[in-house]
């Protein structure tokens, strides 16, 4: 254990399968690696396994940085909180009525998924704003009481307020959730001003609902991980990954837990843009597959994709967040037969428990895991997360139905299973890329995760990708992400003009008094101003169009005409045209950062002359329907511009990386791994 000090930065990364953690000590500039099983029935456990594993004493630890998928599972789970709602009357069915689009469109008989607060737990109130803000109907405040007296609300359910037009003035918002918090101090209460001041009443409603419905259990989390890091000695504050690519305090994440629904995969990105900029990539596609899912994301000049049009399963969340797509296809995705007999891989997955059935803890299904194992892609008896045995036998077990139905060999049949996942991460990453206007020749694949390596070259070839780049530590990446990345709060407002009328000085009027409050804020959470950055954007769209882009407003957009041309460009790439008529602003949006220390990852020194130093077997793997004979090198032996000629495997602790036939791999000065197609 090292001597008592306040050195290190500690990042921790929930996922499906396996809990990563990585450690940066700020005097030395070293780095420590750790990967545990989940704990899916006590999360926090594994965080503090976690940090058991990286042998360092908690009081060491001067920032903790934390991504959590809590809300995300109990979103898709259906495993919130009991949630009750407050609206204006005559608004009682904006959640029942949603949006009239059908998301499966040949299936005449498909229902709307159930609203988050079903009707039966909505009361409405007199009050009503105009547009603009302006009181129409003044807030009946012992209407309000009475509604609150009728509501059954216990310790651990929540109930939302949300009014039309709340976004130009949240005042009778902010009074009834005040009202609430006095009559029951023990519920998670929020008001949708609070959560998200934007026009459209379901987007907004719905995504208060979402907020409030996973509210008391992540404040539940929060508390029972800060009293045992506090017990272990870790007093200072926890800081959670969002969905922005930002990290924020706890005490906000309480508040708005839906900025945390895709925490984990945010960290790899942030990681993503640190590798890029190290290294001179600037035009990136992440490929981050675990054991439960596969997220992908497209990086265009080292900018940062947010969006706010995202959704989590079927339900419409307008947070910022990085524009993520995510798929279940991972390495304990199961493989299964539909009512045709033909062959199918995911969503549904092992999970950490009971895993993939070669773990031996009681899983029978053939995952994708099963079927890397099978073929001999990864090594029968090695051990993952320093925990689990892989045995090859419970593998071909878990298989034999399938073989039995299909008439197919074990090796046909793996094969089978990894190409079908391949091909689902595959028709992600062509969601937003060509399907966005990018060509994804023109990118390199980053791939990473504990089984991304394994598969990155296979997806690299189906979208006719070059080159991959693996970055060192793969299994830990978006671990490390968090660490890198900056305290982020965004703020939007709806105030609909058109720049030509409304002239420069009124839009900068605006954002300047958003970046104002954003400052403010920054500085409450002990932020420096030297350390406080500014984004400006605007969601626009042509005047009569029902829906907006978001356009980044630079420093050097400093005029209407500059602010249009801005538009233009984003409106013909994303649809092949722009327009001549007059454009109108609907939301102003500003990122207020407080940047993080940097973090500067030493370079790779490994003894050795070349890659045969780091060859530690050979043995028979299966590639293109045949046997070959392919050498098995470790990663942590293998010096910087030392060639790998495919086939081959290269293993590490945490991930393994498959260079099929007709790939070469090196590893750079920085220990990333780059693949290149021969």
């Amino acid at each position: 254990m090292q001597d008592a000090r306040t050195a290190f930065r500690v990042g921790v990364d929930v996922g499906g399968t396996f809990t990563d953690a990585v450690a940066f000590d700020d005097e030395t500039g070293s780095v420590r690696y750790a990967k545990v099983p989940s704990t899916p029935a006590d999360p926090a456990e594994a965080v503090i396994a976690a940090l058991d594993a990286l042998d360092i004493a908690s009081s060491d630890i001067n920032r903790f940085v934390h991504g959590i998928t809590i809300g995300t599972n109990a979103i898709l789970e259906g495993k919130g909180a009991e949630v009750w709602m407050l609206v204006t009357r005559g608004f009682r069915d904006v959640l029942d009525i949603a949006r009239t689009n059908r998301a499966t469109l040949y299936d005449i008989t498909t229902l709307k998924p159930p609203p988050i607060v079903p009707r039966t737990r909505t009361a409405e109130v007199d009050e009503r704003l105009m547009f603009d803000g302006t009181v129409l109907v003044p807030l009946d405040e012992d209407q309000v009481r009475a509604a609150i007296g009728q509501m059954p609300l216990e310790p651990g359910t929540a109930v939302i307020v949300c009014f039309l037009h709340s976004y130009a003035f949240p005042d009778h918002e902010r009074r009834v959730a005040a009202l609430l918090e006095e009559a029951y101090p023990d519920v998670f209460v929020c008001a949708s001003s609070a959560v998200l001041p934007q026009f459209r009443e379901y987007e907004r409603f719905n995504t208060t609902a979402l907020n409030a419905y996973i509210g008391p259990l992540m404040n539940r989390y929060l508390t029972d991980l800060q009293d045992r890091l506090r017990n272990r000695g870790y007093g200072r504050n926890i800081f959670i990954m969002t969905s922005n690519g930002g990290v924020s305090a706890a005490g906000r994440a309480r508040r708005l837990p839906i900025s945390t629904v895709l925490s984990g995969p945010a960290g790899g990105v942030a990681a993503t843009l640190h590798l890029g900029a190290r290294t001179g990539l600037c035009n990136l596609i992440t490929c981050d597959m675990g054991g439960t899912s596969t997220d992908v994301c497209l990086i265009s000049d080292l900018q940062v994709p947010v969006t706010n049009e995202q959704t989590i399963g079927p339900y419409a969340n307008r947070t910022p967040q990085i524009e993520i797509n995510t798929v279940g296809a991972g390495g304990g995705s199961i493989a299964w037969l539909d009512a045709g007999d033909i062959l199918m891989v995911g969503p549904g997955s092992a999970g950490a428990v009971p895993g993939p059935a070669c773990y031996g803890q009681g899983g029978t299904d053939a995952t994708v895991t099963d079927a890397n194992l099978v073929l001999n892609r990864l090594k029968s008896g090695s051990r993952l997360a320093g925990h689990i045995a892989l045995e090859r036998d419970r593998a071909l077990a878990s298989m034999a139905p399938l073989m039995e139905q299909l008439g197919l060999g074990a090796d046909a049949l793996a094969e089978g299973i990894i190409r079908i996942a391949v091909a689902r991460m595959v028709s992600a990453i062509k969601q937003i890329s060509i399907a966005k206007g990018f060509d994804p020749r023109d990118f390199v694949l980053c791939s990473y995760g504990g089984a991304g390596p394994m598969h990155a070259a296979l997806i690299a070839e189906e979208m006719d990708i070059s080159r991959v780049v693996l970055p060192r530590g793969p299994g830990t990446f978006a671990a490390l992400g968090s660490l890198i990345s900056d305290i982020r709060q965004d703020h939007a407002l709806t105030r609909p003009l058109q720049p030509a009328r409304a002239g420069y000085a009124e839009i900068d009027r605006v954002f300047r008094n958003m970046e104002e409050e954003g400052r403010a804020l920054l500085q409450a959470e002990g932020v420096a101003p030297e350390n406080i950055a500014m984004r400006r954007s605007l969601g626009m769209r042509y005047l009569g169009q029902s829906w907006e882009l978001d356009v980044e407003i630079g420093d050097d957009v400093q005029s209407t005409e500059a602010i249009d041309r801005a538009f233009h460009a984003v409106h013909d790439r994303r649809f092949g045209h722009r327009s001549a008529g007059a454009t109108e602003i609907v939301t102003f949006r500003v990122a207020a950062i407080g940047l993080a220390a940097p973090l500067e990852l030493p370079d790779l020194h490994c003894s050795g002359g070349g890659s045969a130093d780091a060859l530690v077997e050979r043995r028979r793997v299966y590639f293109n329907g045949a046997l070959r004979d392919t050498p098995v090198y470790d990663r942590d032996r293998l010096p910087p511009a030392a060639a790998v000629e495919g086939p081959a495997i290269v293993e590490e602790a945490g991930a393994t990386t498959v260079l099929p036939p007709g790939w070469r791999g090196r590893a750079n000065e920085h220990g990333d791994l780059v693949l290149e197609r021969r």
